[in-house]
């Protein structure tokens, strides 16, 4: 899995050299910029990690970055920093699924504490993507026959339900079945239901 990278929006450049300058020196990789228009740039190629971002920008304050970044399904978890005055703010960017909000001025350890949980967090999520990823890629080498009775197997069907709405055979579906199993790697029906459910399979 590639290195994760905090990746730190503020347009206060001390803020940014300050906040960079604690992370690397807690070994956590950092890539800084000015404002969220710059992050949104590189959104397409972003490395995994996390984000933290100031609430309160000229450009494009903290809340409408959080907002274009779910619409662009960049899913990076995000950490706000806000000043005194910015916690309806916070509480609102909470609302857009920022996992934390983070008071200036604020305790280095409190932002690291938090930032690694974040970390933590993508890192499961990273691990979900890349398995769904794996398991489309076998899903998508299955035969159009086998994909269906694996519809019917995840929709709950019974082996003689799937065979009559496939005017098939009971046992052609259980031939169907094995082969799907045994592609898929999946030990049991319920592990393979899982597979379809992580690969969002219909």
């Amino acid at each position: 899995m590639p290195e994760q990278v905090v990746h730190v929006v503020d347009d206060e450049r001390a803020m940014r050299e300050s906040l960079a300058f604690l992370l690397e020196s807690a070994g956590i990789k950092t890539h800084t910029y000015e404002s969220g228009p710059q992050l949104l740039r590189a959104a397409g190629a972003l490395a995994p990690g996390c984000i933290v971002t100031d609430v309160r920008m000229p450009e494009m304050n903290g809340l409408e970055l959080v907002r274009a970044l779910k619409s662009q399904d960049v899913a990076h978890p995000v950490i706000v920093i806000t000043g005194h005055g910015d916690i309806p703010l916070a509480v609102e960017a909470m609302r857009e699924g920022v996992v934390d909000f983070i008071e200036k001025p604020f305790d280095d350890e409190l932002i690291l504490a938090a930032i690694r949980k974040a970390l933590q967090r993508e890192d499961v999520v990273s691990g979900q993507r890349a398995e769904a990823a794996r398991i489309k890629a076998t899903f998508e080498k299955l035969s159009a026959r086998e994909r269906d009775v694996l519809a019917g197997l995840v929709a709950g069907k019974a082996n003689k339900v799937i065979a009559y709405d496939l005017t098939i055979s009971p046992r052609t579906v259980e031939i169907y079945r094995a082969n799907v199993m045994t592609k898929t790697g999946a030990a049991s029906l319920s592990e393979l239901v899982r597979m379809a459910m992580l690969a969002e399979f219909h």
